[in-house]
């Protein structure tokens, strides 16, 4: 298909949708959005991809991209006006880190949050999800599958750790980490300082589609961290400056700098990510050693089945004062290595100046894991490289 834009596939309430989402609009490419229940979406899309999963972009060209990650990549690759890459290799590193922890470490917040307290808000979330179901259907019945499909997604929350032992400590780490940000937006307009990067549409996968609007959490946060819920309505904007601020912005900072305010919620996030990643790893190199052959291309999942966020079997550890359980979580590791391999590139100065942020963050840990097979994503899943 040869056309002037992209096409987005999503939800606006799907969480990876919204770093998608976010990111065309910053990047300034022209893109038009349909529901997921677009029917040539359920007849060529879904086949093509292997999964009924969003986001999903399609390229003016025809290809077709899924997995957030994999889309900015592609659209990166072509487009050079609007630049969301800072210039400082240390700010590129904690870019690259802040969209691997946004993206995976939050989801267990951000789907508590949702179905934790779904009965408080069943009308809204219901009604959002009959939006993924084709219109031509009449609208009670819209609601009535909305439903079934609200239950499976429920189910999810076992997995994730998510249980009546674990949500005083899930909520207890979430509130510190929106305190930290509150205090960085009341002085900047983005978390890398006047610009958006790969950490601000990271951080928005779960701080937009459930945590700013569905009603529970949205409460919390325009009430908590109005100036959080200022920042994920600029992410929704185009424009980049931002006059709410002194400075509006519009440029990165000088020499590699690294906002005050930022390294706050870089000590909360190593600290919060690094016991989890490190039994994720752990998990992931006894599933490894199980392996009959563990040649390049084997699809990385305890089921051996294709799917899109794979486990590898489930894992314990100490976590903020209780025990975490839950499936280990592959794409963690894959995507923190890109973070990862971005410090390995650094040498004298820079290399030096990141070793510093890393003491003065506690984040030396998390940064020198390393698996003993590396990971990479073919054909939508994540395999053995």
């Amino acid at each position: 298909m040869n056309t002037s834009h992209y096409t987005l596939w999503g939800t606006p309430h799907s969480l990876f949708t919204g770093k998608v989402r976010s990111y065309l609009i910053k990047k300034q490419v022209p893109f038009i959005e349909l529901l997921a229940s677009d029917p040539r979406f359920l007849s060529e899309v879904v086949p093509a991809v292997g999964h009924r999963v969003i986001p999903v972009v399609e390229s003016p060209a025809g290809d077709l991209i899924q997995d957030g990650t994999a889309i900015i990549d592609f659209v990166e690759a072509r487009h050079d006006a609007v630049s969301i890459t800072p210039p400082g290799p240390v700010q590129q590193v904690v870019a690259q880190f802040l969209d691997a922890f946004g993206s995976n470490y939050l989801m267990p917040a951000a789907m508590h949050y949702r179905w934790s307290y779904r009965s408080e808000q069943e009308l809204f979330l219901q009604t959002e999800f009959a939006r993924s179901v084709p219109a031509a259907m009449p609208y009670d019945q819209r609601l009535d599958l909305a439903g079934k499909v609200m239950a499976r997604f429920n189910g999810f929350l076992p997995n994730l750790g998510v249980d009546e032992q674990a949500i005083p400590a899930i909520e207890g780490a979430y509130l510190e980490l929106l305190d930290a940000l509150e205090l960085h937006f009341r002085a900047h307009p983005y978390l890398l300082g006047g610009r958006p990067s790969l950490a601000d549409f990271g951080m928005m996968a779960p701080l937009y589609a459930h945590l700013a609007r569905d009603p529970v959490p949205a409460m919390l946060m325009r009430t908590r961290a109005p100036n959080v819920a200022r920042w994920t309505e600029r992410m929704n904007s185009a424009r980049i400056e931002d006059d709410d601020y002194a400075d509006p912005g519009g440029n990165f900072p000088a020499d590699d700098a690294i906002p005050a305010t930022l390294e706050a919620v870089l000590n909360i996030a190593f600290a919060q990510w690094e016991p989890g990643l490190a039994a994720d790893a752990a998990q992931f190199e006894r599933w490894l050693a199980d392996l009959p052959d563990a040649a390049p291309g084997i699809v990385v999942s305890h089921s051996g089945n294709r799917v899109v966020h794979p486990h590898v079997g489930m894992i314990e550890y100490p976590w903020r004062g209780m025990t975490m359980r839950r499936a280990s979580h592959v794409h963690s590791l894959w995507h923190l290595a890109r973070a990862q391999a971005a410090a390995a590139e650094l040498s004298g100065e820079a290399a030096g100046r990141l070793s510093a942020l890393l003491d003065r963050t506690e984040g030396t840990a998390i940064m020198a894991t390393r698996l003993s097979h590396p990971l990479r994503r073919e054909n939508n899943v994540v395999v053995l490289a």
